[in-house]
């Protein structure tokens, strides 16, 4: 099944770079001045990646609180049509099959080694299936629709700082972290590569239209954010209904089991053709 996903009348896509030239004879071609640093930072988008830019540091770093509270302001901040989505239109148009779930559709605004800007596309019922985020720091923002997300954290053993030196084949405690429905608009989530609901899924109520703000992003071990557009390759999970204990703390933690990587997970990959970034040197590189 198909999804077609439509995208306000905006830029492009191509960014071409300003250069001046000779012409026949001695007429020169004029050339406009390059922007300036307040006209680079003027539109939301661009001050998100700015931002980025600052906070996201590499493989191995953590954002400060400040540097987190920074980022959720900006996101907190931005609508659907600062990425090139018109709320009057009808982006999603799946075609009726059926018995058929309908497939996730995602593009990538922009990435680089440090983080990548990615916004996920999810039809009515479409549902992206639990999976986690290794060593990663994730900012969600609900641009568009209803969506119902469901997140888990592994719980640290005793002798083990690292839930990750557990066997794949023995199942891992989880910690319930969120299980509700949001709506937007509605604040940033976060979470981080211990905490804040690592493991999480999502199924949409309506259709729904997600940007991650992803630090560091999926290396190509991993699966990587050159092959993000087709699928996760990263740990998919099965909850267990297994109860972990009696009374309320039973609704608390659950029993995780990794699994191979769910057909569902498999992505739709379309062109990015709203606003664009316009690059900026790091300060940290």
């Amino acid at each position: 099944m198909t999804i077609e996903v439509r995208l306000a009348d905006m830029s492009k896509g191509i960014r071409k770079k300003k250069c001046c030239r000779k012409t026949g004879g001695s007429r020169r071609r004029r050339c406009s001045p390059p922007p300036s640093p307040a006209a680079e930072i003027s539109f939301p988008l661009q001050r998100l990646y700015a931002s980025c830019l600052d906070v996201f540091k590499g493989v191995g770093t953590v954002p400060s609180p400040t540097e987190v509270e920074k980022l959720c302001r900006i996101l907190d901040g931005m609508m659907a049509e600062d990425v090139g989505l018109s709320r009057n239109l009808q982006f999603f148009k799946p075609r009726s099959n059926v018995g058929v779930t309908p497939k996730v559709a995602c593009t990538t605004i922009y990435q680089c080694a440090e983080f990548s800007l990615t916004i996920f596309f999810l039809p009515a019922n479409a549902v992206i299936p639990l999976h986690n985020h290794p060593g990663m720091t994730v900012f969600s923002k609900l641009l568009l629709g209803k969506v119902h997300i469901k997140s888990y954290d592994l719980v640290s053993t005793d002798n083990s700082d690292d839930s990750n030196s557990i066997p794949p084949s023995q199942p891992k405690l989880a910690s319930l972290k969120a299980n509700g429905v949001f709506t937007a608009p509605c604040d940033t989530s976060v979470l981080y590569p211990t905490s804040g609901g690592n493991i999480h899924a999502f199924t949409a109520i309506t259709p729904c239209a997600i940007l991650d703000v992803m630090g560091p992003p999926y290396s190509k071990k991993d699966g990587g954010t050159a092959r993000i557009t087709e699928t996760f390759r990263t740990m998919h999970y099965h909850v267990n209904e297994r109860a972990v204990m009696s009374g309320e703390e039973s609704e608390r933690y659950w029993w995780l089991e990794e699994i191979e990587v769910p057909k569902e997970s498999e992505m739709e990959g379309i062109e990015y053709m709203g606003p664009q970034i316009i690059e900026m040197s790091s300060h940290h590189s």
